[in-house]
């Protein structure tokens, strides 16, 4: 679809560069894109600005001359009758209109194939693996992790819906201190249930589920050197019902408890030592990482004997590769921003390429109230849950806010706004839009023909929709591109504005057979690909509201 003519063109203006003696940019750098405005063509390219500076010529003069080559070209090749003009505007653009006949087919095949009509074969069955969440077991799942659960996982439709063969994976954490701490702070929480006055520390979890847990010990009887695990996995229940209900379902949770009684951080231990880039410093071990530009060398065993975080990270990013993933993405926090360096050294002194590592850092967000921030403290128990937001807004509208910025953005989260049954709440609009479609669908009492004619569809509007409707495969691209899904729904929004603003000025019953069949297939191609993209995001598709 768009993409492949997107492809052509660009290959075409490859050509007609080097015929017209003009090729002297690198293929990175012939690039087509939409124009802001679509008045000014379906592609636009500014190379002519770009050879402009680098010639020391007029752009127009630049541009002139390659629309000359490029309509040479156009009479030679498959494109010669989707193209129907190409135009020298602005400061230097090159503008390409094409054929209404070639949108017309577009929606044609939509219509009849649906959403396979939309998949590309992008990733050919390349294995990724998605890391996200990952939260410690060591109380509720907070808002940070609810944005990082939303994205991780609509990136992972995305890609699978490109031809990625995608795991989703979860970190479990569940050994060390914070393990320790969470059953020493279940253990003085019971022991004040029996009456005993306790000086709880600073840094004990305080939030009141810890006397949920303390109570539920009690019952089962669980001793107190067994507190730390027995709450870890009672929270770890919680955590996996939460994701459930928001549409988040992990196909592995990795424990690193296994993985330390694996063997496997030895082995890479091992690998690291015969490569010459672990050694013995004051009495610990370090990790070489200067040798791949990180700022210094890290620490993996301490002079006590005991592992660093950096130790099981290792061990775990390798098992990843040898497990057949040949791609691998983490979503982390903004507080493991430096943690980066250290890991993409490490995969790389194992032999692997540090590009086959996308981190992505997912920023914080705030919960507005009644146009006001709700503090948050995870330690004292004192914030808003992935729960609560899911028992107040839903998980629609939920995932729809959380997506709503780009992931390297901090987000602001109105719950007011989310709760609301009206254009303002924006997954409502978009969700309007598809059942506002469906409706008028079950009250066609008409009989749809094969082969329409869809030339009858001459209205901008008309056009603009179907134009519109064919844009999501280059908004899937720049998700994997940024492996961000932020886009889509932009594009959501932007695709339900074109339709409602079609809908408000033209009708579609009543206008005789011929407009109203077309005019209904177009809205039939709207719907397909607003469900389609409302389901990549894990959204419902309602044909009622």
């Amino acid at each position: 679809m768009h993409k492949n003519i997107q492809e052509q063109l660009t290959a075409l203006v490859s050509a007609a560069l080097a015929k017209s003696g003009l090729d002297k940019l690198g293929p990175e750098e012939i690039i087509l894109d939409f124009p802001t405005d679509n008045r000014f063509g379906d592609f636009t390219t500014n190379i002519p600005l770009k050879l402009g500076k680098l010639l020391k010529r007029a752009p127009r003069e630049i541009a002139a001359k390659l629309v000359e080559s490029i309509q040479k070209e156009i009479q030679n090749s498959e494109l010669k009758n989707l193209i129907g003009e190409v135009k020298v505007e602005g400061a230097g653009f090159v503008n390409f209109y094409l054929d209404p006949g070639y949108f017309y087919d577009q929606l044609g095949k939509i219509i009849v194939e649906g959403k396979e009509a939309l998949r590309l074969d992008t990733g050919k069955g390349r294995k990724v693996l998605i890391e996200f969440v990952s939260a410690n077991p060591t109380g509720s799942l907070s808002i940070a992790h609810a944005r990082q659960a939303a994205v991780g996982d609509c990136l992972a439709n995305i890609l699978e819906f490109l031809n990625f063969s995608v795991q989703r994976e979860y970190y479990l954490n569940d050994e060390g201190n914070q393990i320790n701490i969470l059953g020493s702070s279940v253990e003085l929480r019971r022991r004040e249930l029996a009456g005993e006055k306790i000086e709880f520390p600073e840094n004990y979890y305080q939030g009141d589920y810890i006397y949920e847990i303390a109570k539920e010990a009690d019952k089962q009887k669980i001793k107190d050197a067994g507190l730390g695990d027995f709450a870890a996995g009672h929270i770890l229940k919680i955590i996996k019902q939460e994701l459930s209900d928001f549409g988040v379902d992990f196909d592995c949770w990795y424990s690193q408890k296994a993985l330390a009684k694996s063997g496997k951080i030895e082995e890479s231990f091992a690998q690291l030592t015969d490569k010459g880039f672990l050694y013995e410093q004051d009495g610990a071990t370090w990790f070489k990482s200067t040798a791949f530009g990180d700022d210094k060398d890290r620490v993996v065993i301490k002079s006590d004997g005991s592992q660093t975080y950096l130790a099981p990270d290792i061990a775990y990013h390798q098992d990843k590769y040898k497990r057949g993933f040949s791609w691998l993405i983490n979503l982390w926090g903004p507080d493991h921003h430096g943690y980066i360096n250290r890991i993409k050294a490490s995969i790389e002194a194992l032999g692997h390429s540090p590009e086959s590592l996308s981190v992505i850092i997912v920023q914080l967000a705030t919960i507005f109230r009644n146009g006001q921030p709700i503090q948050m403290s995870t330690r004292r128990g004192q914030y808003i849950t992935l729960r609560e937001i899911l028992d107040e807004v839903g998980a629609d509208a939920s995932r729809f806010f959380f997506l709503m910025r780009r992931t390297a953005s901090h987000l602001d989260f109105d719950l007011e706004v989310a709760k609301k049954q009206s254009a303002e709440n924006p997954v409502y609009y978009v969700q309007y839009a598809h059942a506002r479609i469906c409706s008028i669908l079950r009250s066609a009492d008409i009989q749809l023909k094969e082969n329409l004619d869809f030339s009858v569809l001459a209205e901008k509007e008309e056009l603009d929709l179907i134009k519109k409707m064919l844009e999501l495969e280059a908004v899937l691209n720049v998700c994997l591109i940024t492996c961000d899904p932020y886009m889509l729904t932009v594009y959501l929004q932007e695709l339900s504005e074109s339709f409602h603003k079609f809908y408000d000025l033209h009708r579609v019953l009543g206008q005789g057979d011929a407009l109203t069949c077309a005019r209904l297939e177009l809205i039939k191609g709207v719907r397909i690909v607003l469900s389609c993209g409302l389901e990549l995001l894990g959204i419902a598709q309602p044909e009622k509201m």
